[in-house]
């Protein structure tokens, strides 16, 4: 496949953050624990269909100790919609009970400790990192795992390589927002599905690489 030089990298971020120059996540959240509940939810679900089936919910049940009180299957009447709400459910609840037991209710400021929670990998530990406390981490969902070898901007095998390589070859200006830029990107511009290489702002430096 063919890279991005240092310069072209530097050339499809700058255009990023003159579009748009604070770029944020779409979960709607009230605090750290409902955005991992969210986070959680949203595998193999859009934020759109989280936001809607959760906006209720986190009216009733927006800490750990709520959402324990509220129970399994009264959380399922509210996440059904979103899809995989048995196994979602369960872990929403062991999630909430750990939180309770193991760290005062209140959502660890550390990946190591967020990802002893149960329904949370790395991807989901990294997106609170980043939304919460601005730190520059880069969650490697679908859409940057199948956009950033496409582009040239990284390569990789799996989540986790592609996340190493982002993180290196990114300026440390862009990072704590360059995956805010990718997803949307992903999402909106560069799709699965007819992407819309005409209205790209980095149409002319993408190198267009075929999928492996």
């Amino acid at each position: 496949m063919e890279f991005l030089s240092s310069d072209e990298i530097c050339t499809v971020f700058e255009r990023f953050e003159k579009q748009n120059p604070a770029p944020k996540c779409e979960l709607v959240w009230k605090n750290p624990y409902t955005l991992l509940v969210s986070t959680v939810l949203s595998a193999q679900a859009t934020d759109k269909s989280v936001n809607e089936n959760t906006r209720t919910l986190f009216e009733i049940a927006d800490t750990p100790q709520k959402m324990l009180s509220l129970g399994q299957s009264r959380i399922v009447d509210f996440i059904r919609p979103i899809g995989l709400f048995s196994v979602k459910s369960k872990n929403i609840i062991a999630l909430s009970q750990k939180l309770v037991s193991d760290f005062g209710g209140i959502v660890p400021h550390d990946r190591e400790k967020l990802m002893t929670l149960p329904g949370v990998g790395r991807k989901t530990a990294n997106v609170i990192l980043n939304v919460v406390w601005n730190e520059p981490t880069m969650p490697v969902d679908t859409h940057l795992m199948r956009i950033c070898p496409k582009i040239g901007l990284a390569d990789g095998k799996n989540p986790a390589e592609i996340e190493k390589n982002l993180l290196v070859r990114i300026p440390e200006k862009y990072l704590t927002r360059a995956h805010h830029w990718l997803i949307l990107h992903g999402r909106y511009v560069c799709k699965a599905k007819n992407p819309a290489c005409k209205e790209c702002l980095i149409a002319d430096v993408c190198k267009k690489n075929e999928k492996q």
